[in-house]
């Protein structure tokens, strides 16, 4: 009689932004019957440890590098037997890491894992992606990758020649991960790429985020749709239209728009300049009443002097950002940016600045927390820590918003509650995260 052959043991590793989290799931998606995937936690021996890394600044590289090199120590433990490497980091320095690294058994970049599955022995199978299961928010929401790669060209940006151009995913392909994904209870869905606001351009010579949105808002077991990464140029109207009028749309944006300054944002080739930025941030407060926006800014840039840093002090204290933050210039190789410019803001300096924008807009965010309370609002609730319940309004993103932290004495089953909204009235405020109270009914 054959002996049948022992299931192996593979754990993968994610690390970066949310982007890199769906590819991990479509990979894992893809493994069959042949495996037994563990939690990413799991201190269990195993079989294969795959490590998503990611390549995108100075300090995401290390946080790479470190995951790899701790990796590489569990080998020599015996608690790892093949160590594989992939994303954006092996992406981008394909021919310096195997040298640098020889513990690891195989390296694969960010444009596909079909040549990872392969190397595991399985078949790619793109079908199954449709019906991954997200490892990554609360049961009740999932993030949906509408298009990868990207065709701006932000003289800091290292994505597009680590991620190549911009993709769109068809419409009806998306419309059927999301379909399934509500079929297993997700009712809030997060679209992110590159540039959402993109999206549709190379596969139907036209912005089609707005279409994107109504065909996801007939999904009826859908109730959220939040819109993160969107690009201030050209930002589309018919999106705006949906944030104002459709009702399963968040009162929420993600624009990141990086500077205020004239200079800066030439430098930094975003195509927009300061009366377009204010112009957008005005249209998006009067079009869309009551929404909460969300950007990054960066400081140290080449051309910030102190002149420009504090045009960017003033714009934030004026746009009153629900949600700002912010990150010190990184001079990355092979950017337009390390090409053509002098990264001569000093370290100390870039963090001065950093420092400053921070705590102004700590007190900002104070006043905007403190102005919800007594009210009530609709929360998601996304789990139970310490008898409390974990929840968001749609004024929270998950992970890099605050949260709000809600009493149900009443509710003798808190489990039950995640994965679904309730109405909760806010007591109390502090910087970033909220306390409420269960709404009876």
């Amino acid at each position: 009689m054959k002996q049948k052959s022992r299931l192996r043991r593979l754990k993968a590793v994610t690390l970066g932004c949310s982007k890199n989290r769906i590819d991990t799931e479509y990979l894992l998606s893809q493994l069959g019957g042949d495996f037994v995937v563990l939690p990413e936690d799991s201190a269990e021996q195993v079989d294969y440890l795959l490590l998503n890394t990611c390549g995108f600044i100075g300090d995401a590289k290390q946080e790479s590098i470190d995951a790899i090199l701790e990796a590489a120590e569990l080998k020599k433990q015996g608690l790892v037997g093949s160590l594989i490497v992939f994303g954006c980091l092996s992406q981008r320095y394909p021919e310096e890491l195997p040298g640098l690294i020889p513990e690891v058994d195989a390296w694969f970049g960010a444009r596909g894992t079909d040549p990872l599955l392969e190397y595991l022995g399985v078949v790619p199978d793109h079908s199954k992606c449709r019906n991954r299961v997200p490892t990554e928010c609360g049961p009740g929401t999932a993030y949906l990758k509408i298009s990868e790669g990207c065709d701006r060209r932000c003289s800091y940006c290292a994505i597009p020649f680590i991620r190549g151009t911009h993709v769109s995913v068809p419409m009806e392909e998306i419309v059927e991960e999301a379909t399934n994904l509500a079929a297993r209870g997700v009712k809030e869905l997060v679209l992110i790429a590159q540039d959402t606001t993109y999206y549709g351009i190379d596969l139907y010579k036209k912005r089609c985020l707005a279409e994107l949105i109504r065909r996801l808002s007939d999904i009826p077991e859908i109730e959220w749709i939040r819109i993160h990464y969107s690009y201030p140029a050209d930002f589309p109207d018919d999106v705006l239209e949906q944030m104002a009028v459709n009702p399963k749309v968040c009162k929420y944006l993600d624009i990141p728009l990086q500077h205020i300054s004239d200079v800066v944002l030439s430098n930094m080739r975003r195509h927009v300049d300061g009366a377009w930025t204010r112009h957008l941030v005005s249209e998006l407060r009067s079009r869309v009443p009551g929404v909460a926006l969300r950007t990054t800014m960066i400081v140290g840039h080449p051309g910030e002097g102190e002149k420009e840093f504090e045009e960017l002090m003033d714009f934030c204290r004026e746009a009153a950002f629900e949600r700002l933050g912010a990150f010190t210039y990184s001079e990355e190789e092979g950017t337009y940016g390390a090409a053509h410019f002098r990264d001569d803001v000093p370290e100390e300096e870039k963090k001065r600045r950093l420092d400053l924008l921070m705590q102004q807009q700590a007190e900002i965010s104070l006043a905007f927390c403190k102005g919800r309370v007594g009210t009530v609002e609709r929360v998601m609730v996304d789990d139970v820590v310490g008898g409390k319940l974990v929840c968001r309004s749609q004024y929270e993103s998950p992970e890099v918003d605050g949260e709000i932290i809600v009493s149900a004495p009443s509710v003798s089953d808190l489990n039950s509650l995640v994965g679904q909204f309730i109405n909760v009235r806010i007591t109390s405020a502090d910087l970033y995260d909220l306390e409420a109270e269960l709404v009876e009914g």
